[in-house]
């Protein structure tokens, strides 16, 4: 007998990435090949939110063009959001709703497209799934520009990032080393990451010669030691004239406490940072009296798509892609993980990996990928790092500029009487 056609969700949880989009055409694209199977295929607006609150999108209403178009197109084309679910016993009103959703709408397949607090979400979903014996294939699709995700090799949205900041601390290196005999002599980068510091040790990527920026590095995974530092920056500005810096958002003292952090907090309770670079950059300062310029990569260096490493488009679109296939034949509460065979030359393939091994878990950059200083990568970390930023996939661009897809996301119409307030 043929099968049922039922309709699949998906969603996009927390910070976007130049790339996700890519996994989301993966699942469009991917999910309309099995037309047998899966009927119209939804999506959350701004993310688990808009599940809760029934405001789902229907992608079946977008043209093959502009579904296409979303695998160069930055940011996330149906709204992301930060909102963790509690625990069942405590949130069960919100499960409750999540699952009333589901019904209404026939959902058969849910997609959630994040770090590691959604995975921890869907593996949540999974488990009441199996109670309520609600026959639910809850699949996983990384996406973390910090690359802390365990189990995965590496994560979709990194290796533009990583190449995106390296390029920039190059860039920022030639402008410095030009101005630095009667001008800015120490140039301090802020990138994201909050534990681990895998996009500072990209930095280090655009440091191939001797004396070429980045010539420090500070990493969360090190307690700062600001004598240490000072030495440092006072050894590299007598030796090549100038210092370009790259530091972690999540840079810590010795402590434990975050020098950026404000005292407030984000969505999932997550002390709220940013600042560390002019901090950095005062202490220099007053210390040698240097003229210091700094600089936080902030948004831009997850939504620069124009710069995006061709790996990490193809990487992004087969775990989307992956994500579908492993749906259909019945698998749940998995995500598609990347798995590295070799380095040089670099070949990787998809494998898969249970949600309870990835949730509430995080890969930081191992000691041995940092210099015995700790203010550089080794060769090992580069033999990691270096592939996932090769090649260019540069959007197409009209009088200049990039063009991306802007979708009309037409709302599904609601069937719940009741609202529910997020």
């Amino acid at each position: 007998m043929p099968v049922a056609k039922r309709n699949a969700l998906y969603a996009q949880s927390g910070g976007v990435t130049a790339v996700i989009n890519a996994s989301a055409c993966a699942v469009i694209e991917t999910a309309r090949r099995y037309r047998d199977r899966i009927g119209k295929v939804y999506a959350g607006r701004d993310g688990i939110i808009g599940v809760l609150a029934e405001d789902l999108i229907d992608t079946g209403r977008e043209t093959p063009a502009a579904i296409r178009a979303l695998r160069h197109t930055p940011a996330g084309a149906f709204g992301s959001c930060r909102y963790k679910l509690k625990g069942l016993e405590e949130s069960r009103a919100q499960y409750e709703r999540l699952f009333a959703v589901f019904r209404a709408h026939d959902i058969a397949y849910f997609f959630y497209n994040g770090g590691n607090d959604s995975a921890d979400t869907a593996w949540k979903v999974s488990q009441l799934a199996e109670k309520l014996a609600y026959p639910l294939a809850c699949i996983g699709i990384p996406k973390t520009i910090d690359n802390d995700l365990a189990v995965t090799d590496n994560c979709p949205g990194f290796g533009s990032v990583a190449k995106y900041v390296a390029t920039s601390i190059r860039e920022a290196g030639y402008d410095v080393a030009s101005m630095a005999r009667t001008s800015t002599k120490v140039f301090v980068l802020e990138v994201m990451g909050r534990h681990a510091g895998w996009i500072t040790a990209a930095c280090g990527l655009a440091s191939e010669k001797e004396g070429e920026a980045p010539h420090v590095l500070l990493f969360p995974e090190l307690a700062f030691d600001l004598e240490r530092f000072l030495a440092r920056v006072e050894t590299v500005v007598a030796r090549y004239g100038y210092c370009a810096i790259a530091v972690s958002e999540g840079l810590r003292d010795p402590e434990g406490k975050f020098l950026s952090e404000s005292g407030m907090r984000d969505a999932f309770g997550h002390a709220q940072l940013g600042g560390v670079a002019p901090r950095i950059a005062k202490l220099v300062r007053d210390r040698f009296g240097y003229r210091c310029h700094w600089a936080v990569a902030d948004y831009l260096q997850r939504a620069a798509r124009h710069v995006a490493s061709s790996v990490d488009v193809e990487q992004a679109y087969a775990v989307g892609k992956a994500a579908v296939e492993l749906a259909v034949k019945g698998r749940t509460a998995v995500m598609p993980v990347i798995v590295r065979k070799s380095d040089r030359p670099y070949r990787w393939t998809i494998g898969v990996a249970e949600l309870k091994d990835i949730s509430n878990r995080e890969k930081k950059v191992p000691r041995d990928f940092i210099t015995e200083d700790g203010f550089g990568i080794t060769a090992r970390c580069r033999r990691y790092l270096a592939p996932l930023i090769q090649g260019e996939d540069p959007p197409p661009f009209r009088n200049g500029l990039p063009v991306y897809v802007k979708l009309r996301n037409i709302p599904v119409k609601k069937k719940l009487a009741a609202t529910f307030r997020v």
